[in-house]
């Protein structure tokens, strides 16, 4: 049967077999993304694939597959739903057409005539290599790959003159590499064994064939993993680029909403880390709107000659109210405009406004004020400040600004409350060491974690954006290992991956594998290399 075109998803149903690839969510391709983005039924294992659920459309059905669920029963749903004239997409493990176990539910798809198309994706024999710093094919005579469940005699594959990768042999790795060496393969035959792939888990061993058991003894291998036998495992100390990320694999607790820390979060993740954003803060809008709605009809009117925003949160605030009288940035016309920080100038931009205003030190209400220009009636013919601001916002710099001349109308934009206490298995990784560090940056976001969560175990590196939060990290009893060299939440998150650079380097200086700081703590489950 010939795979379905895009018109022939529109006429009836169809179902696409998507490569998920090997397990870095960022390596799917973009036609599986598209088709994801399209579909009404997606098919999948939530737990090895949920990261890639962001693709699919909200009203789209997601059926959660488990590892072990029976093949008859996925074919009979897919066919089910494309007869039923919806497009349905298969997520499928590495390439659907390389060592798959969906070949029966494809052959199914074509002796029920429903349209398909299969959609390779990257598969493991090279991106793990890749990923693990082995060159999958350079300078040798033959790549040759196998798949451990279907060989019953290794001494075919001893003779491998190049590169010889193994699916699913990690349980039979020591038997595996004694079979080789018996097939005639030296003992001294370079052997790398990677587990989880391509993702933040991602652990390898190296050894050698005559080694490979009491290497590997320790290690906790355990599928989806690759054995890559050959020369090309000698340039992974040369070629190694994800696993020696600075943070690569530390859980960091990142403690703002989704919307405050993307940028922060994306950021740490090209490090290597895995961000795991909890709020401690509930944004809110003011108790009473009138002084809003006052402070917006006097910014259309004219009544101000500057707007000050203090955060992103005031900027949203503002944009909100814009949004519910019909207004847009071009209400901006005219006025001046000033932004305490990178954050909010970026929101700002978002909205249409380029800050005429930013501090060139310190990104703080302090830092605006050493740049804020004095009231002169000669220059400036209103001298009105608007500030729209936090309930809770301090009073320096409406006190600065009228030492400088200006009268500012201090007008709460918004509230903000302690967020509700996270989950119990974060609040106990919190506690119990589970995370390698924590971000704060802020005084309140201290206060406010501590609270709802309590206090990060004494092993979590504690990173800070500058004097004043230390110094509340300090009162709370937390010792202080981080502090950004200037307060921008990019500058905090370089800091804590040049101190991850620095204890990596000390442990392989000292001759120690590199771990975690929540892998030294009591319990702890460890790796051997």
């Amino acid at each position: 049967m010939s795979p379905a075109n895009d018109s022939t998803q529109a006429r009836s149903g169809f179902v696409a077999f998507v490569g998920a690839g090997p397990g870095d969510e960022n390596l799917l391709t973009l036609r599986g993304a598209d088709l994801l983005s399209r579909a009404d039924v997606v098919v999948m294992d939530l737990k090895a694939y949920g990261a890639l659920a962001r693709h699919c459309r909200e009203d789209a059905e997601i059926v959660d597959i488990s590892a072990d669920a029976a093949e008859n029963s996925v074919s009979l749903r897919t066919i089910q739903e494309a007869k039923a004239g919806r497009t349905v997409v298969r997520l499928c493990p590495g390439d659907p057409s390389f060592f798959s176990s969906v070949t029966d539910e494809v052959a199914a798809c074509s002796k029920a005539d429903v349209d398909f198309e299969i959609v390779p994706g990257v598969p493991p024999a090279t991106a793990v290599l890749t990923y693990a710093g082995i060159p999958p094919a350079v300078s040798v005579p033959e790549f040759r790959i196998v798949d451990a469940h279907q060989v019953d005699d290794w001494s075919v594959h001893a003779g491998c003159q190049g590169t010889l990768v193994i699916y699913n042999g990690v349980t039979e790795a020591v038997p595996i590499s004694k079979a080789l060496i018996a097939g005639g393969k030296p003992d001294t035959t370079p052997v790398a064994v990677t587990s989880d792939g391509t993702t933040t888990e991602q652990y390898t061993v190296v050894s050698t064939l005559g080694r490979l058991g009491p290497d590997l003894k320790h290690a906790g291998m355990t599928e989806p993993a690759l054995i890559v036998v050959g020369e090309a495992v000698g340039l992974r100390d040369r070629l190694s680029w994800f696993e020696t990320k600075p943070l690569f694999g530390w859980r960091v607790l990142v403690p703002r909403t989704k919307e405050q820390s993307k940028g922060l979060s994306e950021q740490l993740r090209s490090y290597g880390a895995v961000p795991e954003e909890v709020p401690t803060i509930s944004v809110e809008p003011p108790r009473t709107p009138q002084q809003m709605d006052r402070a917006i009809k006097g910014l259309v009117t004219g009544r101000y000659e500057w707007v000050a925003f203090t955060s992103a949160n005031a900027v949203k605030a503002v944009r909100e109210k814009f949004e519910e009288y019909g207004l847009d940035a071009r209400a901006f016309a005219g006025l001046k405009v000033a932004a305490v920080g990178e954050a909010t100038a970026r929101s700002l931009v978002e909205f249409g406004v380029k800050p005429d205003l930013m501090p060139t030190g310190e990104q703080s209400s302090e830092g605006l004020l050493a740049e804020w220009p004095p009231y002169d009636s000669m220059l400036d013919p209103i001298n009105r400040v608007l500030l729209p601001r936090a309930d809770i916002a301090t009073e320096s710099l409406v006190a600065g600004l009228v030492q400088l001349g200006w009268e500012c109308d201090d007008v709460t934009a918004y509230r903000t409350v302690r967020a509700a206490p996270p989950p119990a298995p974060i609040r106990e990784a919190i506690k119990g060491g589970g995370f390698d560090a924590v971000l704060f940056t802020s005084s309140s976001t201290v206060r406010n974690l501590v609270g709802i969560a309590g206090k990060p175990h004494n092993v979590t590196v504690i990173a800070v954006i500058g004097p004043q939060t230390a110094k509340t990290a300090e009162e709370f009893g937390l010792r202080v290992d981080v502090m950004a060299d200037k307060p921008s939440a990019s500058a905090l998150a370089a800091a804590l991956a040049d101190y991850g650079a620095k204890t990596r380097h000390a442990a392989i200086s000292a001759g120690e594998v590199p771990r975690r700081p929540s892998q030294t703590r009591r319990g702890a489950r460890r790796r051997v290399k």
